[in-house]
C-alpha cells in the first residue's frame, strides 16, 4: 500500500532538525535519521511529496553501506525498527523502512562531489573554460561524454534554502585542512568506482554523485546517504548516448519538467501533476529494484 510521509511527527522524541528530505531525532545516544518522501529540486522543498521515496533512499543506502562497508565505515548502527530503543516503539510503522538509528557524527562542511561524465554544472563550467572546479578536461567532449577517469569536484554545504557552491580541491583545503580533504577525496574517488562498477554491471550508469562524510571519535566514516536516484544521476546503460541529455533513474527527469515551467527556482516551488509525480515515483522504485533486486514491496 502506497503511503506518503511530507513530515513525521514523533511527539515524545527530540526533533533535532528537519533537512530537505530527512527528519532527525536525538536519542540520546544516537540520531533516528527518517527519510520522508519530500522532494526538493535546485534546493527548493517542492510542495507535493513523491509517494514510497524515503523508503527507496534508505533502502537503496542500506544495499550501499552495506557493500562498501570494505571501504569505509558508516553511520549505521540499525535499520532494524525492533531494535530501536523503546522510545521509538509506539512509531514503529511509521518507521519501518524509511529510518535508521546512526551514529552521532560531525559532519564535514563540504560536500564531495565525483564525476564520471560531464553532465549538469560540469558541463555547463567545461563549456565556459574547458575546466570543471579547476580541472582542466580534455577539448571536444560533448554533453554527457565519459571523462577519461572520475574527477573530484567539492562544493560548500549552504543552509537550506540556499544553492551549494562549486569550489576547487585548494579551496577545500583551506576550509578543513590537507589531511583530512585528501582523505576524503581518495575515499569518494575509491568509493564512486567501487559503486559505478557495480551499478554497471546492473545496467545502471552512475554518472556523477555526492557523497557525505563526518567524524566519530577523529575518524572519517560516510553518513547521510549514498548513491542514491537523489544524490546521484543514474542513467540506463542500454540507451546511453553521448551528445545530449540522457534518460534516467533519478529527478532529473523531475528537474526537466521544472526548466519547462516559468519558474525562478525560488520558494514557493510550484505543484506537480499527478503524471509527474507518478513517473518520479516508478523511476525510483525501478532503480531500487535493478540495483538491489528487490522492490521492498513497492
Amino acid at each position: 500500500m502506497t503511503r506518503v510521509v511530507r513530515e513525521t511527527d514523533f511527539p515524545s522524541l527530540k526533533l533535532l532538525q528537519r533537512g530537505k528530505v530527512r527528519d532527525m531525532y536525538d536519542l540520546g545516544e544516537a540520531y533516528l535519521m527518517v527519510a520522508t518522501d519530500r522532494m526538493s529540486a535546485f534546493d527548493v522543498v517542492l510542495p507535493d511529496p513523491i509517494p514510497d521515496k524515503g523508503i527507496v533512499l534508505t533502502q537503496i543506502s542500506l544495499f550501499w553501506f552495506d557493500i562498501l562497508a570494505q571501504l569505509v565505515n558508516n553511520h549505521v548502527i540499525t535499520a532494524d525498527v525492533s531494535r530501536y530503543p523503546e522510545s521509538c516503539h509506539p512509531y514503529a510503522a511509521a518507521l519501518q523502512g524509511r529510518s535508521i538509528v546512526v551514529k552521532k557524527a560531525q559532519p564535514l562542511p563540504v560536500e564531495c562531489v565525483v564525476r564520471g561524465y560531464i553532465t549538469g554544472s560540469g558541463w555547463k563550467s567545461y563549456q565556459k573554460n574547458g575546466s570543471v572546479c579547476g580541472i582542466r578536461l580534455p577539448e571536444g567532449l560533448v554533453e554527457s561524454d565519459r571523462l577519461p577517469e572520475p574527477i573530484f569536484t567539492p562544493s560548500t554545504k549552504e543552509e537550506l534554502g540556499k544553492h551549494d557552491i562549486n569550489i576547487d580541491f585548494d579551496e577545500m583545503v583551506r576550509r578543513i585542512g590537507a589531511p583530512l580533504a585528501e582523505q576524503v577525496r581518495d575515499l569518494s574517488l575509491a568509493i564512486y568506482i567501487k559503486g559505478a562498477q557495480i551499478a554497471g554491471e546492473k545496467g545502471i550508469i552512475i554518472a556523477d554523485t555526492k557523497f557525505e562524510f563526518g567524524l566519530v571519535d577523529g575518524e572519517v566514516i560516510l553518513i547521510d546517504e549514498v548513491l542514491t536516484p537523489d544524490s546521484s544521476r543514474f542513467w540506463p546503460k542500454i540507451t546511453y548516448a553521448p551528445g545530449g541529455s540522457q534518460e534516467s533513474f533519478d529527478k532529473q527527469y523531475l528537474r526537466d519538467y521544472l526548466l519547462s515551467l516559468d519558474w525562478d527556482k525560488t520558494p514557493p516551488g510550484p505543484s506537480l501533476p499527478q503524471s509527474v509525480i507518478d513517473n518520479t515515483r516508478a523511476k525510483y522504485v525501478e532503480a531500487l529494484t535493478l540495483l538491489s533486486g528487490n522492490s521492498h514491496g513497492l
